[in-house]
């Protein structure tokens, strides 16, 4: 029972991040900000959300500027989803690079 509602929200949270992202990067010609996975902890306390960041040779850069505005991006968050959620989850941020490994096993199977 408590599985499916932490799943709800982390699909709820991880849509909402998106849009969040999609927003802010607009201006930012070249760069793309996706969010392809979002967890929540038991207590609904911390979310934890993983990037994709095209061009991956910016990633870092731009998750350290995204971890400086957190509390922004919270605050925005909150905004959002303010209806349905009492309290907004902590954010953490980590950049899912599985898209990259994917690319190097085809390159080296290539060979």
């Amino acid at each position: 029972m408590q599985e499916t509602r932490q799943n709800k929200i982390a699909r709820l949270l991880q849509k909402e991040l998106s849009i969040i992202f999609q927003e802010q990067t607009r201006g930012m010609h070249g760069v793309m900000v996706s969010v392809t996975r979002a967890k929540i902890s038991p207590d609904l306390s911390i979310c934890t959300a993983y990037l994709s960041i095209f061009p991956s040779e910016r990633g870092q850069k731009l998750l350290q500027n995204i971890e400086r505005n957190s509390q922004q991006v919270r605050f925005a968050l909150g905004q959002r989803v303010r209806h349905q959620l009492r309290i907004v989850p902590e954010l953490r941020f980590f950049i899912d690079d599985s898209l990259d490994y994917i690319d190097r096993i085809d390159e080296l199977l290539k060979k």
